[in-house]
């Protein structure tokens, strides 16, 4: 987490953390999502999300609509900053996906992909 932090915060996004980062990516491209669905996504609390919503609003990252249909719902949608900051982060996990996969041979990498599965099947049936 610390290498992510000093990789992703460059000049440009260095008044974000690496957890804004993250809910900036929950929030991806394309059609706006309610603060709810980003909440699981996370696995956090509205409170939570709220909170660090707030702030990414006040520092352009994020804009927040109601729905017309239900002004309960909040929809969240990511600004050109917001954008930015998110084709940033995606860019430096394609990059380290690439490093540690490069020059594998196809057994090696049907390894690798067989590793990745059973760690991904070992966190969702994970309780605390």
């Amino acid at each position: 987490m610390d290498i992510e932090q000093k990789s992703i915060i460059t000049e440009e996004f260095k008044d974000i953390t690496n957890n804004d980062m993250h809910i900036i990516d929950a929030i991806g491209i394309g059609e706006p999502q309610n603060m709810s669905a980003i909440a699981r996504k996370l696995s956090v609390t509205m409170g939570t999300l709220t909170t660090s919503m707030n702030q990414l609003v006040k520092k352009g990252y994020v804009v927040r609509n109601r729905s017309e249909k239900d002004r309960r719902v909040v929809y969240i949608r990511l600004t050109e900053r917001g954008e930015r900051a998110y084709q940033h982060h995606a860019r430096f996990h394609h990059e380290m996906v690439e490093a540690a996969i490069s020059g594998l041979n196809p057994e090696e990498m049907t390894t690798v992909a067989q590793l990745l599965l059973r760690l991904k099947e070992f966190f969702l049936s994970y309780k605390d």
